[in-house]
């Protein structure tokens, strides 16, 4: 059977970062474990239609510094920043610490693994034909500069009334790759016929491996060296000559 693992886990301290930042003793763990957990819930209920990927917690002694990733910060600051500075108190209230809110605005939201899901998941709920949904999530994934995309939905598909799951792919995906930079992410959508599941798998780039562009300017500036090498000017062939007699004087005397 096929060993699976989750994408981001098995490039952590590679090329993958950790979400929740901090170091603690052994007894305070499983509490800040459980206050993150909370943390993201407030933050995904509070700002569910703000398109939010993912959340940051970094920690240092009584201090707590939180990133939202987005794709409309917009409406997660809201008016005057009065939304993040409710947040901001709503949190320390509960964490007793000092807070600090940071948002971060995605600028290709089809690159991101979890935003993709989250598209989809919201066009099932509206009830869209879940392969139209994929596809057209994958070409878009696809036209913004992704090498390959997979899309696996989950469910009562179409509402049918045993469960079965289906998926797609389009270009290269390979999950065992360590080096290759693989965005995750996991979306469901409540229907009238219950949970569909949606996962989604984005190949965005090869670390540590150069792309065609970057081969094609290396060979442009060796093929300028070269020529360089090979035009000898006439002053350079008129030392050549004066350098070669005065070699051939020397011999005879």
């Amino acid at each position: 059977m096929g060993q699976k693992i989750h994408p981001n886990a098995i490039r952590l301290g590679y090329i993958h970062n950790w979400q929740s930042r901090w170091f603690a003793n052994f007894k305070d763990m499983p509490d800040l474990i459980r206050e993150d957990f909370e943390i993201r819930n407030i933050i995904r209920e509070k700002f569910n239609m703000a398109a939010v990927s993912n959340v940051t917690i970094e920690r240092l002694g009584s201090y707590l510094r939180i990133t939202i990733h987005t794709a409309r910060p917009g409406i997660v600051i809201g008016r005057k920043g009065q939304d993040i500075e409710n947040l901001k108190n709503q949190l320390e209230a509960m964490t007793s610490r000092k807070v600090y809110v940071n948002v971060n605005e995605i600028k290709l939201p089809e690159l991101d693994a979890n935003l993709v899901a989250q598209s989809i998941a919201l066009q099932l709920e509206k009830r869209v034909a879940y392969k139209k949904a994929c596809k057209k999530a994958m070409e878009k994934t696809l036209s913004s500069g992704a090498i390959g995309i997979k899309v696996m939905v989950s469910g009562r598909l179409n509402g049918a009334e045993i469960a079965r799951r289906e998926w797609f792919r389009k270009g290269r995906v390979p999950l065992g790759t360590i080096s290759a930079d693989i965005d995750y992410g996991f979306a469901e959508a409540n229907t009238i016929m219950g949970k569909i599941g949606v996962k989604v798998w984005i190949f965005k780039k090869l670390f540590f491996a150069k792309t065609p562009r970057e081969l094609a300017e290396e060979l442009r500036k060796f093929q300028e060296t070269q020529s360089l090498e090979n035009t000898i000017t006439p002053e350079n062939d008129k030392n050549q000559k004066k350098e070669e007699k005065n070699l051939d004087n020397q011999g005879e005397n």
